[in-house]
């Protein structure tokens, strides 16, 4: 079922309703079914189309963590962290905080928020 949900959804890139949210979502369907690179690569898109998606943010983070990013993953969390502060969203804050605290632990204490 997800990959008729990816190929609907890859459908309305470059039409209209291409934006943040499409990016989001099919991002999300990527990294359901285990494509964590072609995830990476949407929700790297949604947060460049929306910088204030928190949401994108943290999804863009696990991508990063799961193609074995560990950097790029932190860099995203931090960034989701700071946006979901600023929106109010205590809770995609809290848990981003969790994520890059786990990640920071794995590189060491150079690493830390």
């Amino acid at each position: 079922m997800t990959s008729a949900v990816i190929a609907n959804l890859e459908k309305l890139i470059g039409t209209p309703r291409d934006g943040a949210l499409l990016r989001f979502s099919l991002g999300n369907e990527y990294l359901k079914s285990g494509d964590a690179h072609n995830a990476q690569l949407q929700l790297s898109q949604a947060v460049a189309r929306d910088p204030a998606y928190s949401a994108a943010w943290k999804l863009l983070g696990r991508a990063f963590a799961e193609i074995g990013q560990p950097q790029a993953a932190l860099a995203a969390y931090r960034q989701g962290i700071a946006v979901a502060e600023k929106k109010g969203d205590k809770q995609a804050a809290k848990e981003m905080t969790v994520f890059a605290r786990r990640i920071e632990k794995q590189l060491g204490p150079s690493q830390s928020l």
